[in-house]
C-alpha cells in the first residue's frame, strides 16, 4: 500500500515548507524505519553534512548502492548524482521508501539545500 499518496495534497499545500513536508513524510513512513539501509533499497532521512563550505541536501531521497562501516553511498534523486552519507551525520533514522511510493516522492519539492558553514 502506498503510504505517500493519501498525504500528497496536504504536502503540496503552498503554506508547507520543506521541514513540514519532511515531517509528514517521516510520519507516513514511520513503520519502515531502520538505522542502516540495505543496498538496493530507496530511503529518505534528515542529514547534517560535516564537510564545511559545501552545499548539501538536508532531506535526501536516495537509492542505496553501497554500504560501508562508516555509512553508505547512493544516488540522490534530488540532485541526480552519487553522494556519500555517514551514519554519524544522520539527523534521523532512515525511512525506507517502497517502489510504488518513489514517483510520489519524486513529484514533491521537499529537498532542502543547505550551505554547511
Amino acid at each position: 500500500m502506498n503510504r505517500i499518496e493519501p498525504i500528497l495534497n496536504d504536502i503540496n499545500n503552498p503554506t508547507m515548507d520543506q521541514d513540514d513536508q519532511m515531517r509528514m513524510i517521516r510520519e507516513a513512513l514511520s513503520d519502515t524505519v531502520t538505522p542502516i539501509p540495505e543496498e538496493g533499497k530507496f530511503c529518505t532521512f534528515k542529514y547534517f553534512a560535516k564537510t564545511p563550505n559545501i552545499e548539501y541536501d538536508q532531506h535526501p531521497l536516495v537509492a542505496v548502492t553501497e554500504l560501508y562501516p562508516w555509512g553508505f553511498r547512493g544516488i540522490n534523486f534530488h540532485w541526480g548524482q552519487y553522494r556519500q552519507y555517514t551514519f554519524q551525520e544522520l539527523g534521523t533514522q532512515v525511512y525506507i521508501v517502497q517502489q510504488d511510493e518513489l514517483d510520489d516522492l519524486l513529484s514533491l519539492q521537499y529537498q532542502k539545500r543547505v550551505l554547511n558553514k
